[in-house]
């Protein structure tokens, strides 16, 4: 059993290393300028083992994507489990995205060049659009609580809000703005401050 847990665990390590590569490689060169042998020499490993993992190069960008996302959603709904305020859980909401610019910048790269702009985001629209979601529910539960304004529509307070965020990690990724620590945290607190004095009841 032992043996088993340690020969899994080996596999998933690799598997990891492959991954991490191919997010550097994608970021660097983009993705269909990328070869698996790019990955493989990232990786330090031999060209074939690659394909011992995943069936083609699609398939590793596709569990780059999934694997990063399941992350930053779950992130999301384990701040929609709290009964903080709306107005501090769209704080967090809007720092746990903004701040993925800060901890993996290269997956954000990969994201918002390879997903938020390809001809394929259509395919993928009801995966993209979770995160506007969530932002959507903790709106509306903040207008029937009273801490926001009825008149609100909480459909398109959620987007405006999202729009703002999604625009800012792809004004860093094209390198339109500075994305500094120091800018991420005053981009972070301009957007709570603009959205918020909208949405707030007073």
């Amino acid at each position: 059993m032992t043996a088993l847990a340690g020969k899994s665990s080996a596999v998933e390590d690799k598997r990891r290393q492959l991954l991490d590569a191919a997010v550097r490689v994608f970021a660097r060169k983009g993705f269909h300028a990328t070869r698996v042998g790019d990955i493989a020499a990232e990786a330090g490993v031999a060209h074939g083992l690659l394909y011992h993992y995943f069936e083609s190069k699609d398939q590793v960008l596709e569990a780059v994507f999934q694997e990063n996302w399941s992350v930053l959603l779950a992130r999301i709904a384990s701040v929609e489990e709290t009964d903080e305020p709306a107005v501090d859980q769209l704080r967090h909401i809007t720092a746990i995205v903004l701040r993925t610019w800060l901890h993996l910048p290269d997956v954000v790269r990969v994201v918002v060049r390879e997903f938020g702009r390809s001809p394929e985001v259509a395919e993928r629209i009801g995966v993209l659009a979770q995160p506007i979601h969530a932002i959507e529910r903790v709106i509306a539960r903040g207008v029937e609580r009273g801490e926001f304004r009825q008149d609100i529509d909480p459909r398109f307070a959620a987007t405006v809000v999202y729009g703002s965020i999604d625009e800012l990690l792809t004004a860093w990724v094209l390198g339109r703005l500075p994305g500094t620590e120091e800018d991420v945290a005053a981009a972070e607190q301009t957007l709570l401050e603009v959205s918020l004095t909208g949405l707030q009841a007073s």
